[in-house]
């Protein structure tokens, strides 16, 4: 009988979700395994997550590939479905409890990359806002650490303000036009997803203002935008190749092959230099070998 994936996101609007939702059903197809989605109509809602984490554990598919809606709530209710002897994968969020393996980036080297870019093309020098997504992600405290870390190193660019964004456009667009409304002069503004940096350059064009603007994730419409000269840098966050890489450990576990304790995919800046490939459709785009993932020389023991 075909193993059976469950993955879950928090959400199924952001074009990074929905690309790693691709990836773990094409992994799973191409091994014989099916998957199914699994994500809340309202985006981000734990509560809804929670509940529907509870229907699908009393099915209990073969295991699940899991990112929290709020890696604290979510604790207990893993707990309970770990407790069907249904294994986990976590994927984007970490958070506590009996997980087989994480899969996800340095979100704090993302947050980093994302200055490093703003202040090369500021030859160091401006005026910076921070748009980031919700408390409840570790995703976004981790790149807004590294945003804060990364800016120490350079003095003269000064963060003026942030704002919370919520992972999503109109929020974006919301964050940035109360920063341009309260600040008269900015020069960049990094955002810790592509959704929020694509609201921002709305919220800029909307009054006619100009920044730079950098987001993470590595989504068509963001390279699409660095394209046309809009947005300045994103961060590749490989949706489709981390979705596969989770449904690919998912199925070695159940064979009984070794995987890490800990999977995370490098962090790459794209530019207008080099953004060609995050162009091509995602339903085009070849599956990583599991030796890309985990290259044979690394620790491969569980």
């Amino acid at each position: 009988m075909a193993r059976r994936l469950a993955a879950f996101t928090k959400n199924g609007v952001n074009p990074n979700y929905q690309a790693f939702l691709l990836g773990v059903e094409r992994a799973a197809a191409a091994e014989g395994a099916t998957a199914t989605r699994h994500f809340a109509t309202t985006p981000d809602d734990p509560a809804e997550q929670i509940a529907l984490l509870a229907a699908v554990a009393a099915e209990q598919p073969d295991a699940i590939i899991f990112a929290p809606a709020d890696d604290r709530l979510l604790v207990g209710p893993v707990a309970a479905a770990r407790a069907r002897g249904i294994p986990f994968i976590g994927f984007v969020n970490r958070m506590a409890g009996d997980f087989v393996t994480f899969i996800g980036a340095d979100d704090v080297a993302m947050g980093r990359a994302a200055v490093g870019a703003m202040a090369n093309a500021l030859h160091g020098h401006g005026a910076v806002v921070l748009i980031e997504g919700p408390d409840t992600a570790p995703t976004s405290r981790d790149r807004g650490r590294g945003f804060r870390e990364a800016l120490a190193a350079h003095p003269d660019l000064r963060l003026l303000d942030s704002a919370p964004g919520h992972y999503l456009r109109e929020p974006g667009r919301q964050a940035m036009a109360g920063l341009l409304a309260r600040h008269p002069r900015i020069d960049g503004v990094v955002c810790t997803n592509d959704l929020m940096a694509l609201g921002a350059l709305d919220a800029l064009e909307a009054v006619g203002r100009q920044a730079l603007v950098t987001g993470i994730n590595g989504t068509i419409p963001a390279a699409q935008a660095i394209g046309a000269g809009r947005l300045l840098a994103s961060i590749d966050y490989d949706g489709f190749r981390m979705g596969a890489a989770c449904a690919m450990a998912a199925l070695r576990h159940l064979r009984g092959q070794s995987i890490p304790r800990e999977i995370l995919l490098p962090a790459q800046v794209i530019h207008r230099g080099n953004h060609q490939p995050w162009l091509v459709p995602i339903e085009d785009r070849c599956l990583p070998d599991w030796d890309e993932i985990v290259p044979p020389d690394k620790d491969n023991r569980e």
